[in-house]
């Protein structure tokens, strides 16, 4: 079957099986609380089940995308769909916080597969170069509006069902759109000499040690800094599971680079990123996604904890950077030909930098009306969007034909490191500035210190429990307001960053070699 008459019902496959990725990853955002009280788990369960899924889809991605070039996107998007739909069943029924942490490692095997195959299919669909940059563009803001998304059917579904709903609506979803890529989804043409060279597994282990070891430092890090503050027995032992998960993380990804050289066939070829476009791309990707999941993690935990909002009213408040970032995604890739890169990759996050300076500056002001925050916010988006649109054509339009599967790849584990560095350097740093800032009323508990949560129960129970609700909730919003300018500053960076590498950048689409324009005349 051909594949330019369905390219628009490809765009259509893909972003179903996009909008069901990144729904999984932040739809978790709104049900922390709810899993903590049903589950009995406690913060390091937590930031496990949050972060089981973007670490092992991380982990998995590279060997994914390159899987894709050698036997066909198709048949990893159909496999992929299928992992997806039987591990949303284990998790919505999981009994215990480690079955659920289980159930979201299997989730990301599945979404691994999937998501270099999603912008693979466009890469291939897609011939003509302006109509690619829109279904790029497309495929972009639906990213956004599926991270955004997730949050409030999180807090929808909490609102009339259990927890495990937020993962049984997966079900139907992967059944219709696994009936629907059986269908229309191309198959890339495969070269038989790279399609029998062996998978390198260990080059995904090596990847998957070195996230871990990562985010397990961070978060270490952060619990041994909590506790010396507060002069807990132990707490200069704690530094050496941080430092030994560094250490190994710093071995795992020298040992990976090592190993890329060497192969023939390798999971990421480094020489991509020579390309200061493709680089670009990348990095912008990283710091929007750290930005994204940053924003809707602390912004949905403050509005639950410190002002009462419920799941729903809270991720309806974070879907105002979705309403910003729309509009501006869509226009990013129609226009990118007249405007560039710079000006909306680094344009964008600039933007978006400031707006996240200005909701600082609104949340410090008690009595602010929230409409001013939900303004910055769609402010926020806007940059955002218009950066992540042009991002994705970037990688994927300085990568040829046959790397696309990689250079999907590679966009991917962007995104998810920069979910990951958010939801383990954010979600350690703001409990940990809360224990360090909170000044307990007299008479008040120590264990107030464990966290908000364990403050507001005491309060329940306590002779002042009106001063240590209120202290609590001072002390939550001055961590919170010192994330928001941390955020503030990645967005900046990035904006420095990639504008010094597009600064002498080539033209959005670079050439193809003979052979590439063939493999495009022949899809077409």
């Amino acid at each position: 079957m051909s594949a330019v008459p369905n390219r628009w019902g490809v765009l259509l496959l893909v972003s179903a099986g996009l909008l069901l990725v990144t729904l999984d990853n932040s739809i978790l955002y709104t049900a922390l609380p709810t899993l903590t009280r049903e589950l009995d788990a406690g913060s390091s369960a937590m930031l496990w089940i949050v972060n089981a899924y973007p670490l092992v889809m991380a982990g998995l991605l590279p060997g994914a995308g390159t899987l894709g070039d050698r036997f066909g996107h198709r048949w990893l998007f159909l496999a992929g769909l299928a992992i997806f739909g039987l591990a949303s069943l284990l998790a919505a029924f999981a009994p215990s916080a480690a079955m659920l942490i289980g159930a979201r490692a299997l989730l990301a095997v599945g979404a691994a597969a999937m998501m270099p195959a999603t912008l693979s299919l466009i890469r291939i669909s897609f011939a003509d170069e302006r109509e690619r940059h829109l279904a790029i563009a497309v495929w972009g803001s639906l990213a956004i509006v599926g991270a955004a998304l997730g949050p409030v059917i999180g807090g929808l579904l909490l609102s009339h069902f259990w927890w495990g709903s937020v993962f049984l609506i997966n079900v139907p979803v992967v059944v219709l759109t696994f009936v629907a890529g059986w269908l229309i989804a191309p198959s890339n043409p495969v070269d038989e000499g790279r399609a029998v060279a062996p998978w390198d597994g260990w080059s995904s282990v090596l990847a998957l040690v070195t996230l871990a070891g990562l985010v397990l430092a961070i978060k270490q890090a952060a619990h041994a800094a909590q506790d010396m503050v507060q002069g807990a027995a132990g707490s200069g032992q704690a530094l050496v599971l941080p430092l030994v998960a560094l250490a190994a993380a710093l071995v795992a990804g020298v040992l990976f680079a090592r190993r890329q050289a060497r192969l023939a066939h390798p999971l990421i070829d480094f020489a991509l990123f020579r390309n200061p476009a493709f680089l670009a791309g990348v990095l912008a990707a990283g710091f929007v996604l750290f930005a994204l999941a940053g924003l809707q993690l602390i912004i949905t935990q403050r509005f639950q904890l410190v002002d009462g909002m419920s799941p729903m009213h809270a991720g309806l408040l974070v879907s105002a950077i979705a309403v910003g970032a729309l509009p501006t995604a869509l226009l990013g890739g129609a226009l990118l030909h007249r405007l560039g890169l710079p000006l909306l990759m680094s344009g964008g996050m600039a933007l978006a930098a400031g707006a996240v300076v200005l909701a600082a500056l609104v949340m410090a002001q008690p009595d602010a009306p929230l409409a001013w925050l939900v303004a910055t916010l769609c402010l926020a988006g806007a940059g955002i969007g218009a950066t992540i649109s042009v991002a994705s054509s970037a990688i994927m339009n300085h990568a040829p034909v046959h790397r696309a599967g990689m250079a999907a790849s590679v966009e991917e584990v962007s995104y998810e490191l920069g979910g990951l560095a958010a939801v383990a350097l954010l979600g350690s740093l703001l409990p940990a500035l809360y224990s360090i800032g909170l000044q307990l009323p007299p008479g008040a508990p120590e264990a107030a210190r464990g966290g908000i949560v364990a403050a507001l129960e005491l309060a329940g129970s306590a002779a002042d429990g009106a001063a240590l609700r209120m202290a609590a909730a001072t002390a939550f919003d001055a961590a919170f307001l010192k994330v928001l300018w941390l955020i503030a500053a990645m967005l900046a960076t990035g904006a420095l960053v990639t504008a010094r590498l597009l600064r002498r950048n080539a033209p959005v689409a670079a050439p193809d070699t003979t052979q590439e324009s063939a493999i495009a005349c022949e899809q077409a």
